[in-house]
């Protein structure tokens, strides 16, 4: 960025860390339940690189849909990404110590404080329905009954259509990653429009001990 457009940028994100939905005069005439993100763009005069970098790797949007909806969200998000920074230090990302593996075995301590059943190496013989509504989930004969089912789509494939895909690509490199400064670990985020493309983006998360061949 140059110097007018940094200056451009840092009122814009004094006007995000500023924002409170419930408080009015911090809106700058700003409505967030009308204005859509692409004005509030125009209203700092950001330029079309910053509108990238803001849109896909602060407030994480895969597509540009979001420019064309009221702004509240996307500020929202904004302002987390802010604050969690400013609170984390290097990254605004929290990453359990352990690896991935951690998440459900967080959630199942979670889930059995609040009565929740972990059901472990049973298969699934029948998505029970009733008028129309998923009710509960069939297995060896007993019936785990539920008001919502999250679940794979290879599960109900009369049930799902599809929409997109993502395509998954492990690269093994001799060398690190040119201008991110050595760091162990990083993410790169590749707009759509800065590759032609209608939809999605590209997503690159590499750390530096796998590339150290």
């Amino acid at each position: 960025m140059g110097m007018f457009e940094k200056r451009r940028f840092r009122k814009f994100l004094v006007f995000v860390a500023n924002f409170d939905e419930n408080d009015p005069k911090t809106f700058e005439g700003v409505d967030p339940k009308t204005t859509t993100m692409r004005d509030v763009y125009k209203k700092f005069d950001l330029g079309q690189d910053v509108i990238d970098f803001t849109g896909h790797a602060l407030a994480l949007y895969r597509t540009d849909d979001y420019l064309d909806v009221p702004c509240l969200d996307t500020v929202n998000r904004i302002k987390l990404y802010s604050e969690s920074l400013a609170r984390y230090g290097k990254s605004p990302y929290l990453y359990p110590l352990y690896g991935l593996g951690e998440l459900p075995q967080g959630f199942a301590r979670l889930s059995a404080i609040y009565g929740g059943t972990y059901m472990l190496n049973k298969p699934v013989d029948e998505i029970v329905m009733e008028g129309g509504h998923v009710i509960g989930v069939k297995s060896e004969g007993e019936v785990a009954r539920c008001k919502q089912l999250i679940c794979d789509p290879s599960y109900i494939p009369d049930r799902v259509r599809k929409a997109g895909q993502v395509i998954r690509v492990i690269c093994i490199l001799s060398h690190p990653i040119k201008n991110t400064n050595d760091a162990n670990s990083c993410q790169i985020i590749i707009p759509q429009n800065q590759v032609n493309r209608n939809s999605g983006e590209g997503h690159s998360h590499f750390s530096a001990n796998t590339l150290n061949v």
